[in-house]
């Protein structure tokens, strides 16, 4: 049972990534596979709460950015987020799969 709980843990995670093939798919899967995962799985909650938190965060962190780019930093920290947009889910499905739930940099923590 760990190890499929760490392996749903990597999923979600890495779900993050979906958006990327299917717009949107990127917040709708990880907040699906949390809600249908976490009464079965309870290890799951955390991540899926870290995973909320680092959407709602990067969502924040675009709208501002964009409204930065009439002063052109804002172009510069749009490249920064689709970098770390890429970088930080498989940093967390990397270590979601070795049973360590990992606190993403920069992450507001709005659900708790």
């Amino acid at each position: 049972m760990e190890k499929e709980t760490r392996n749903w843990a990597m999923f979600l995670h890495l779900s993050l990534l979906s958006g990327f093939l299917i717009p949107f798919a990127g917040l709708i899967a990880p907040i699906v596979i949390w809600q249908l995962k976490k009464e079965e799985m309870p290890e799951i909650d955390a991540h899926g709460k870290m995973v909320a938190n680092f959407i709602l965060s990067m969502l924040i962190y675009g709208v501002v950015s964009a409204l930065l780019t009439f002063v052109v930093i804002g172009i510069f920290l749009l490249i920064a987020l689709s970098v770390i947009g890429v970088v930080f889910p498989i940093i967390g499905g990397i270590k979601a799969n070795s049973g360590v739930l990992w606190k993403y940099p920069l992450t507001l923590e709005l659900i708790k």
